[in-house]
Protein backbone atom coordinates (compact mmCIF):
# COMPACT_ATOMS: atom_id res chain seq x y z
CA UNK A 1 0.00 0.00 0.00
CA UNK A 2 0.99 3.45 -0.85
CA UNK A 3 -0.82 7.11 0.41
CA UNK A 4 -2.16 8.61 -2.16
CA UNK A 5 -4.21 11.95 -2.11
CA UNK A 6 -8.13 11.17 -2.90
CA UNK A 7 -11.27 13.68 -3.09
CA UNK A 8 -13.44 13.53 -0.56
CA UNK A 9 -16.58 15.60 0.10
CA UNK A 10 -16.57 14.90 4.36
CA UNK A 11 -12.68 16.34 4.30
CA UNK A 12 -11.06 19.65 5.32
CA UNK A 13 -10.66 21.24 1.28
CA UNK A 14 -12.60 18.28 -0.27
CA UNK A 15 -9.13 16.74 -0.23
CA UNK A 16 -7.37 13.19 2.03
CA UNK A 17 -4.70 11.68 1.92
CA UNK A 18 -5.59 7.94 2.19
CA UNK A 19 -3.93 4.32 1.74
CA UNK A 20 -4.20 3.17 -1.84
CA UNK A 21 -3.30 -0.16 -3.51
CA UNK A 22 0.29 0.67 -5.02
CA UNK A 23 0.80 0.76 -8.73
CA UNK A 24 1.79 -2.09 -11.17
CA UNK A 25 3.57 -1.02 -14.11
CA UNK A 26 2.59 -1.94 -17.62
CA UNK A 27 5.62 -2.98 -19.76
CA UNK A 28 6.03 0.71 -21.26
CA UNK A 29 5.37 2.53 -17.72
CA UNK A 30 8.42 3.42 -14.88
CA UNK A 31 7.72 3.14 -11.35
CA UNK A 32 8.47 6.91 -9.59
CA UNK A 33 8.77 7.69 -6.22
CA UNK A 34 7.05 10.84 -6.43
CA UNK A 35 9.45 14.04 -3.90
CA UNK A 36 7.42 17.22 -5.33
CA UNK A 37 3.87 17.61 -7.08
CA UNK A 38 2.57 20.94 -8.31
CA UNK A 39 -1.50 22.11 -8.35
CA UNK A 40 -2.99 23.23 -11.63
CA UNK A 41 -6.64 25.30 -10.99
CA UNK A 42 -8.36 23.21 -13.83
CA UNK A 43 -7.30 20.04 -11.83
CA UNK A 44 -8.80 21.31 -8.48
CA UNK A 45 -11.84 22.48 -10.08
CA UNK A 46 -12.56 19.05 -12.02
CA UNK A 47 -11.65 16.81 -8.95
CA UNK A 48 -13.73 18.67 -6.59
CA UNK A 49 -16.86 19.05 -9.52
CA UNK A 50 -16.35 15.26 -10.61
CA UNK A 51 -19.05 13.93 -8.07
CA UNK A 52 -17.00 10.84 -7.01
CA UNK A 53 -13.99 9.92 -5.21
CA UNK A 54 -11.04 10.26 -7.57
CA UNK A 55 -7.14 10.36 -7.34
CA UNK A 56 -6.52 13.58 -8.81
CA UNK A 57 -3.05 15.06 -10.11
CA UNK A 58 -1.00 15.75 -13.24
CA UNK A 59 2.34 16.88 -12.48
CA UNK A 60 5.20 15.19 -10.54
CA UNK A 61 9.01 15.10 -10.07
CA UNK A 62 10.71 12.40 -8.52
CA UNK A 63 12.99 9.10 -8.43
CA UNK A 64 12.77 6.32 -11.04
CA UNK A 65 12.82 3.10 -8.62
CA UNK A 66 11.76 0.48 -11.19
CA UNK A 67 12.66 0.92 -14.86
CA UNK A 68 10.24 0.35 -17.36
CA UNK A 69 10.48 -3.66 -18.15
CA UNK A 70 10.76 -2.94 -21.84
CA UNK A 71 13.98 -1.21 -21.64
CA UNK A 72 13.01 2.29 -22.37
CA UNK A 73 13.03 5.86 -20.89
CA UNK A 74 15.25 6.38 -17.55
CA UNK A 75 16.63 3.94 -15.17
CA UNK A 76 16.31 3.10 -11.87
CA UNK A 77 17.91 6.56 -9.37
CA UNK A 78 17.11 9.05 -12.34
CA UNK A 79 15.59 12.07 -11.33
CA UNK A 80 12.35 12.42 -13.76
CA UNK A 81 9.68 14.95 -14.26
CA UNK A 82 6.29 13.70 -15.72
CA UNK A 83 2.99 14.04 -16.23
CA UNK A 84 0.00 11.69 -15.83
CA UNK A 85 -4.02 12.13 -16.73
CA UNK A 86 -4.49 11.66 -13.19
CA UNK A 87 -3.54 10.33 -10.08
CA UNK A 88 -0.02 12.02 -10.04
CA UNK A 89 -0.73 13.19 -6.24
CA UNK A 90 0.44 10.05 -4.80
CA UNK A 91 3.82 8.96 -3.01
CA UNK A 92 4.27 6.47 -6.02
CA UNK A 93 3.02 6.26 -9.43
CA UNK A 94 3.47 4.28 -13.13
CA UNK A 95 4.32 6.39 -15.64
CA UNK A 96 4.85 6.17 -19.62
CA UNK A 97 8.17 6.26 -20.47
CA UNK A 98 6.72 8.89 -23.15
CA UNK A 99 5.48 11.06 -20.61
CA UNK A 100 9.17 11.59 -18.76
CA UNK A 101 12.23 13.00 -18.52
CA UNK A 102 15.20 13.19 -16.67
CA UNK A 103 16.52 16.58 -15.70
CA UNK A 104 19.28 18.53 -14.39
CA UNK A 105 20.69 18.16 -11.12
CA UNK A 106 20.96 21.66 -10.03
CA UNK A 107 17.43 21.87 -10.52
CA UNK A 108 14.91 20.85 -7.32
CA UNK A 109 12.05 18.69 -7.75
CA UNK A 110 9.74 21.27 -6.82
CA UNK A 111 11.04 23.47 -9.69
CA UNK A 112 10.93 20.09 -12.00
CA UNK A 113 7.17 20.08 -11.02
CA UNK A 114 6.27 22.92 -12.15
CA UNK A 115 7.25 22.10 -15.93
CA UNK A 116 5.07 19.65 -17.24
CA UNK A 117 1.38 21.31 -17.78
CA UNK A 118 2.20 24.80 -17.36
CA UNK A 119 5.18 25.01 -18.95
CA UNK A 120 4.37 22.21 -21.96
CA UNK A 121 1.14 24.18 -22.29
CA UNK A 122 3.01 27.62 -22.54
CA UNK A 123 5.15 26.11 -25.29
CA UNK A 124 2.91 24.25 -27.14
CA UNK A 125 0.24 27.18 -27.35
CA UNK A 126 3.32 29.79 -28.64
CA UNK A 127 4.17 26.95 -31.40
CA UNK A 128 0.95 27.55 -32.57
CA UNK A 129 2.39 31.16 -34.03
CA UNK A 130 5.47 29.98 -35.93
CA UNK A 131 8.54 31.35 -36.12
CA UNK A 132 7.74 34.58 -32.98
CA UNK A 133 10.96 36.88 -33.90
CA UNK A 134 9.43 40.65 -34.35
CA UNK A 135 6.22 39.23 -33.63
CA UNK A 136 3.34 41.13 -31.41
CA UNK A 137 1.89 38.65 -28.74
CA UNK A 138 -1.36 38.94 -26.66
CA UNK A 139 -1.09 36.60 -23.26
CA UNK A 140 -4.39 36.89 -20.89
CA UNK A 141 -4.13 35.52 -17.20
CA UNK A 142 -0.52 36.97 -17.40
CA UNK A 143 -0.13 36.13 -13.77
CA UNK A 144 -0.55 32.74 -13.80
CA UNK A 145 1.85 29.38 -14.22
CA UNK A 146 1.35 29.19 -18.16
CA UNK A 147 1.19 33.13 -18.66
CA UNK A 148 4.54 33.54 -16.53
CA UNK A 149 6.52 30.16 -18.39
CA UNK A 150 4.78 31.99 -22.14
CA UNK A 151 5.81 35.38 -21.59
CA UNK A 152 9.09 33.97 -20.55
CA UNK A 153 9.74 31.71 -23.43
CA UNK A 154 8.30 34.50 -26.21
CA UNK A 155 10.79 37.25 -24.79
CA UNK A 156 13.27 34.90 -25.80
CA UNK A 157 12.35 34.16 -29.27
CA UNK A 158 11.90 37.54 -29.64
CA UNK A 159 8.70 38.29 -29.96
CA UNK A 160 6.72 41.75 -28.61
CA UNK A 161 4.54 40.61 -25.57
CA UNK A 162 1.64 42.79 -24.14
CA UNK A 163 0.30 40.82 -20.83
CA UNK A 164 -2.60 41.77 -18.94
CA UNK A 165 -2.82 41.60 -14.72
CA UNK A 166 -5.67 43.07 -12.42
CA UNK A 167 -3.19 45.05 -10.00
CA UNK A 168 0.02 47.36 -10.40
CA UNK A 169 1.77 45.07 -8.31
CA UNK A 170 0.86 42.04 -10.32
CA UNK A 171 2.01 43.80 -13.29
CA UNK A 172 5.19 44.41 -11.97
CA UNK A 173 5.78 40.39 -12.34
CA UNK A 174 4.62 40.18 -15.60
CA UNK A 175 7.22 42.14 -16.61
CA UNK A 176 9.46 40.40 -14.76
CA UNK A 177 9.05 37.86 -16.94
CA UNK A 178 9.73 39.50 -19.84
CA UNK A 179 7.29 41.52 -20.92
CA UNK A 180 7.00 44.53 -23.37
CA UNK A 181 4.15 45.91 -21.82
CA UNK A 182 1.80 44.95 -19.42
CA UNK A 183 -2.25 46.37 -19.08
CA UNK A 184 -3.10 47.26 -15.99
CA UNK A 185 -6.97 46.57 -14.05
CA UNK A 186 -10.01 45.20 -14.36
CA UNK A 187 -11.37 46.56 -17.54
CA UNK A 188 -7.68 45.96 -18.78
CA UNK A 189 -8.90 43.84 -21.51
CA UNK A 190 -11.04 47.26 -23.10
CA UNK A 191 -7.03 48.58 -24.28
CA UNK A 192 -5.91 45.89 -25.50
CA UNK A 193 -6.13 47.74 -28.76
CA UNK A 194 -3.67 50.21 -27.56
CA UNK A 195 -0.32 47.92 -28.58
CA UNK A 196 -2.05 45.61 -31.05
CA UNK A 197 -3.00 44.57 -33.69
CA UNK A 198 -1.63 40.75 -32.69
CA UNK A 199 0.02 38.15 -34.79
CA UNK A 200 -0.79 35.89 -31.76
CA UNK A 201 -3.29 35.98 -28.93
CA UNK A 202 -3.08 33.30 -26.09
CA UNK A 203 -6.14 33.39 -24.08
CA UNK A 204 -7.01 31.61 -21.07
CA UNK A 205 -10.01 33.84 -19.97
CA UNK A 206 -12.57 33.12 -22.60
CA UNK A 207 -16.51 33.76 -22.71
CA UNK A 208 -16.84 37.78 -24.17
CA UNK A 209 -13.26 38.35 -23.48
CA UNK A 210 -12.19 35.85 -26.23
CA UNK A 211 -15.14 37.48 -28.49
CA UNK A 212 -13.50 40.70 -27.95
CA UNK A 213 -10.39 39.42 -28.56
CA UNK A 214 -10.66 38.22 -32.11
CA UNK A 215 -10.99 41.85 -33.94
CA UNK A 216 -7.53 42.51 -32.23
CA UNK A 217 -5.87 39.73 -34.20
CA UNK A 218 -4.07 40.76 -37.48
CA UNK A 219 -5.18 38.92 -41.02
CA UNK A 220 -4.04 35.50 -40.83
CA UNK A 221 -3.43 35.91 -37.21
CA UNK A 222 -4.02 33.22 -34.53
CA UNK A 223 -5.46 32.97 -31.27
CA UNK A 224 -5.22 30.00 -28.86
CA UNK A 225 -8.18 29.11 -26.41
CA UNK A 226 -6.70 27.46 -24.06
CA UNK A 227 -8.92 27.84 -21.04
CA UNK A 228 -11.87 29.50 -20.17
CA UNK A 229 -12.13 31.12 -16.69
CA UNK A 230 -14.75 33.25 -17.39
CA UNK A 231 -17.15 31.04 -19.40
CA UNK A 232 -16.59 28.59 -21.67
CA UNK A 233 -19.22 30.19 -24.44
CA UNK A 234 -18.77 33.01 -26.35
CA UNK A 235 -20.24 34.41 -29.46
CA UNK A 236 -18.48 35.06 -32.43
CA UNK A 237 -19.15 37.06 -35.28
CA UNK A 238 -17.79 34.90 -37.95
CA UNK A 239 -17.76 36.89 -40.49
CA UNK A 240 -15.39 39.62 -38.87
CA UNK A 241 -12.81 36.91 -38.79
CA UNK A 242 -11.10 37.75 -41.89
CA UNK A 243 -8.62 35.29 -42.24
CA UNK A 244 -8.07 35.37 -38.56
CA UNK A 245 -7.81 31.42 -37.18
CA UNK A 246 -9.20 30.50 -33.56
CA UNK A 247 -7.50 27.26 -32.38
CA UNK A 248 -8.83 25.20 -29.51
CA UNK A 249 -6.10 23.94 -27.48
CA UNK A 250 -6.13 21.01 -25.13
CA UNK A 251 -2.97 18.99 -24.03
CA UNK A 252 -4.53 16.45 -23.64
CA UNK A 253 -3.94 16.05 -27.68
CA UNK A 254 -1.33 18.11 -28.17
CA UNK A 255 1.05 15.60 -26.53
CA UNK A 256 0.09 12.93 -28.57
CA UNK A 257 1.68 15.58 -31.64
CA UNK A 258 4.69 16.61 -30.01
CA UNK A 259 6.77 14.25 -28.11
CA UNK A 260 6.49 15.41 -24.26
CA UNK A 261 9.77 13.78 -23.33
CA UNK A 262 11.99 15.94 -25.56
CA UNK A 263 10.06 18.77 -24.44
CA UNK A 264 10.32 18.13 -21.05
CA UNK A 265 13.57 18.02 -21.31
CA UNK A 266 14.35 20.90 -23.47
CA UNK A 267 12.11 22.73 -20.27
CA UNK A 268 14.80 21.57 -17.70
CA UNK A 269 17.67 22.87 -19.62
CA UNK A 270 16.12 26.07 -20.06
CA UNK A 271 15.51 26.26 -16.09
CA UNK A 272 19.33 24.91 -15.46
CA UNK A 273 20.93 27.77 -17.96
CA UNK A 274 18.59 30.23 -16.00
CA UNK A 275 16.66 30.90 -19.53
CA UNK A 276 13.41 30.18 -17.70
CA UNK A 277 12.53 30.84 -14.22
CA UNK A 278 9.94 29.09 -12.64
CA UNK A 279 7.99 30.96 -10.17
CA UNK A 280 7.32 29.36 -7.29
CA UNK A 281 4.92 31.37 -4.64
CA UNK A 282 3.68 28.28 -2.35
CA UNK A 283 5.60 25.73 -1.08
CA UNK A 284 4.18 23.20 1.41
CA UNK A 285 3.67 19.88 2.58
CA UNK A 286 1.02 17.69 0.46
CA UNK A 287 -0.80 17.81 3.90
CA UNK A 288 -2.13 21.32 3.38
CA UNK A 289 -3.50 20.35 0.45
CA UNK A 290 -7.10 21.38 0.80
CA UNK A 291 -5.78 24.82 1.47
CA UNK A 292 -3.71 25.23 -0.77
CA UNK A 293 -6.45 23.98 -3.40
CA UNK A 294 -8.97 26.61 -2.01
CA UNK A 295 -6.42 29.29 -2.00
CA UNK A 296 -5.64 28.70 -5.90
CA UNK A 297 -9.37 28.32 -6.99
CA UNK A 298 -9.71 32.03 -5.33
CA UNK A 299 -6.38 33.09 -6.92
CA UNK A 300 -4.89 33.86 -3.67
CA UNK A 301 -1.50 34.10 -5.56
CA UNK A 302 0.40 34.29 -8.90
CA UNK A 303 2.56 31.57 -10.44
CA UNK A 304 2.80 27.90 -8.93
CA UNK A 305 1.77 26.10 -5.95
CA UNK A 306 4.27 23.28 -5.45
CA UNK A 307 3.84 20.30 -2.10
CA UNK A 308 6.18 18.35 -1.06
CA UNK A 309 5.10 14.91 -0.27
CA UNK A 310 6.96 14.05 3.40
Amino acid sequence: MIRAIVTDPFASGYFAIKEVVAPQAQPWEAIVQVQAFSLNRGEVVDARNNGRQIRPGWDFAGIVIEQAKDGTGPKQGSRVVGLLPMGAWAEQVAAPTSLLAEFPDDITFAQAATLPVAGLSALYTLRKGGMLLGKRILITGSTGGVGIFAHQLAAQSGAFTVGVARTKEKSLLVQEAGANEVIVGDTAILSVDTFGPYHLILDSVGGDTLAALLPQLVPEGICVSMGHSSSPYATINIRGLGGRTLYSFFLGEEINRYPPAEDLKLLGELVSKGQLVPRIEVEASWKEVGTIAQQLIERKFPGKAVLQIS
